[in-house]
């Protein structure tokens, strides 16, 4: 039986059997089931993970291979064989040049569609960030996938990344994050950032939502702004969502990765705030009551940061997605970031994830 959850067209059946890690490096088991440890030995940012049809979980993400993406393949989310570039960037027609980031693959009806981020060649005022979203599709998980456009989804008329979907009621919804490219905001933090004599202006990243046709072709109606990060210094997301800023990395405040997902009635929002690659990257989440908002942040973000300040060794910690196990139903939520081991390089992660009787969602430590 397939149904939507997420986003994501699941089957529900198969086994695989899991437990949680904590964000720490160190082994996990479960009796009967498959050991494994974080991080998972796959180099990858922005992660996503499809459960697919054919019992077998496939991970997508940006990075491992030239123009375009790669993918891996599990039968229990512990070991992962590389099934090599799923999408060239370089196919006649393409609209893209470079820069593929933020794959996400959903199966519907048989079909395999890709949404992804890439520089548009279209670019008559050479602006030094040129993103846009575009759809591919594929008979396999593992491709190839051939973009269904010679363009990408839409021309909102500034940069684009990080799409995500979500199908509620019969219409599907599409969210991005604006880049924070050419879009300097006025807040008390900026005042605040020139006053510490850091940073003149601040530029920040949005996320959007907007319905989109079923065939993932056009776009209808406009845009809608749903997140973004505060505007006050009181504002109790302002501390964690800033401190890229605060702490003089950079005059950049980013609302990015968004990952929306239907529970108990509700659409949660989950996103991720601060510079990608910094230690101060880390994941919250906002609740509203319709796909296109109003979502209100919730209390207790972040819900995961960097552990190294409680003795770990685990920082940029972000870029999120949630699913769940084929056989017990468990959330859980894969993310890139950083070690100590791995320096630079953002390698996977996944942590077991709840969400209680009050709708307080949480990672598992």
């Amino acid at each position: 039986m397939k149904q939507f959850f997420w986003g994501v067209t699941l089957v529900l059946w198969g086994a695989a059997i899991v437990t949680a890690c904590s964000n720490r490096p160190k082994g996990a088991s479960a009796e009967g089931g498959v050991a494994y440890s974080n991080p998972l030995p796959v180099a990858f940012g922005d992660p996503f993970i499809l459960s697919a049809s054919d019992g077998k979980y496939y991970m997508y993400g940006t990075g491992g291979v030239e123009r375009g993406f790669g993918a891996y393949s599990s039968d229990n989310l512990g070991d992962w064989h590389f099934e090599g570039r799923v999408y060239a960037g370089d196919q006649p027609g393409s609209w893209t040049v470079k820069n593929y980031w933020a794959p996400e693959v959903y199966e519907m009806e048989g079909r395999y569609y890709m949404f992804f981020s890439a520089d548009w060649k279209e670019n008559p005022t050479d602006e030094l960030e040129n993103f846009r979203i575009g759809v591919a599709v594929a008979d396999r998980p593992t491709g190839p996938f051939i973009e269904i456009s010679d363009g990408p989804l839409f021309d909102p008329g500034y940069p684009i990344i990080d799409a995500n979907i979500l199908q509620h009621e019969g219409r599907t919804y599409l969210y991005y994050s604006r880049c924070c490219y050419k879009n300097p905001v006025e807040s008390e933090v900026a005042e605040w950032a020139r006053a510490q004599n850091l940073f003149q202006e601040i530029e920040e990243s949005w996320v959007y939502g907007v319905e989109i046709a079923n065939d993932f072709r056009s776009v209808i109606g406009e845009p809608v702004l749903l997140l973004q990060p505060p505007s006050t210094m009181d504002d109790p997301q302002t501390e964690w969502e800033s401190r890229s800023v605060t702490s003089g990395e950079v005059n950049r405040r980013w609302t990015e990765g968004s990952f929306a997902f239907v529970e108990g009635g509700k659409i949660y929002m989950m996103y991720s705030a601060n510079f990608f690659g910094g230690e101060n990257y880390a994941v919250g989440y906002a609740v509203g009551d319709n796909p296109l908002g109003p979502f209100v942040k919730a209390e207790n973000n972040p819900i995961l940061e960097k552990d190294i300040d409680s003795g770990g060794e685990v920082t940029g910690t972000g870029h999120n997605m949630l699913f769940r196990s084929k056989d017990d139903g468990k959330i859980y939520t894969v993310y890139h970031g950083r070690t100590q081991k791995t320096g630079d390089e953002r390698v996977v992660f996944i942590d077991e994830m709840t969400i209680d009787e009050k709708g307080i969602l949480t990672v598992k430590k």
